[in-house]
């Protein structure tokens, strides 16, 4: 091989090991960072409510909680994932909508009663998204304005059928969520059955055991609320997510 052979072999290597499509050396895929939606599979008849902004001078994926899609209305990954690492910032853009039913969660993941017996409710502003792990709506890490948080896994912590120690695991152990409109970063780790969630720097779930995901499926960012004659009729997914990435450990 002439030494001109060999370096048009290795530029082409490196050509292909650099492409914004495959892994880093780190081996870090980027699902969302320069404005392009490749790695996501828009709902057939959205009519353009997931869609990509510029933000600050960075692109964003922005929802409006409003997909005109007949069918599922999530914005799905085309690959799906295993154990992985992933990262990404969200944000919660308003809360127009009142929830009236907020519940008052307490550490164990139940809900307080008052002296009455009945669960507390509380009425406060709120916008709802979130995102499917392994393609299950149960192991959802929520993305909302309820007092217990951002992080939580909302489809676990209700399962009255599982043990304690798992409803309690899903719960976070405190509220590290900024201010509506600004910007918080999420780091969620997912091998075998086990989920850590680290929300702003701060591990709101560590090692919480979900029993039953499958081993294997897409990510999916959560639509979530109606809207009907002028109004939302649920909490909105009002929400907006940048810097996409996945490191797989599988």
């Amino acid at each position: 091989m002439t030494l001109r052979t060999w370096l048009t072999a290795v530029l082409a290597a490196l050509a292909i090991t650099c492409s914004p499509a495959m892994a880093d050396d780190e081996g870090w895929t980027w699902l969302f960072k320069d404005g392009s939606l490749d790695h996501w599979i828009v709902p057939e008849g959205d009519n353009g409510h997931w869609k990509v902004l510029t933000v600050d001078g960075s692109p964003v994926i922005d929802y409006d909680a409003r997909s005109e899609a007949p069918g599922d209305k999530n914005l799905v990954t085309r690959e799906e994932f295993g154990d992985f690492v992933l990262e990404f910032e969200w944000r919660i853009k308003e809360t127009p909508y009142i929830n009236p039913n907020i519940p008052y969660v307490l550490p164990d993941g139940t809900h307080a009663r008052g002296v009455d017996g009945k669960p507390l409710k509380l009425a406060l502003p709120d916008s709802d998204s979130g995102v499917y792990l392994r393609g299950s709506s149960k192991s959802q890490v929520n993305i909302w304005c309820w007092p217990i948080g951002s992080g939580e896994v909302y489809g676990y912590r209700m399962d009255g059928s599982l043990p304690p120690e798992v409803r309690a695991g899903v719960t976070p152990k405190t509220q590290a969520d900024k201010p509506v409109g600004e910007w918080n970063a999420f780091q969620i780790t997912m091998k075998g059955d086990r989920l850590t969630v680290v929300l702003n720097g701060v591990t709101v779930l560590e090692d919480a055991q979900l029993p039953g995901i499958p081993e294997r499926g897409n990510l999916q960012l959560q639509h979530h609320g109606g809207f009907r004659d002028g109004k939302y009729t649920g909490p909105p997914s009002l929400v907006q997510f940048r810097k996409i990435r996945i490191k797989p450990l599988d």
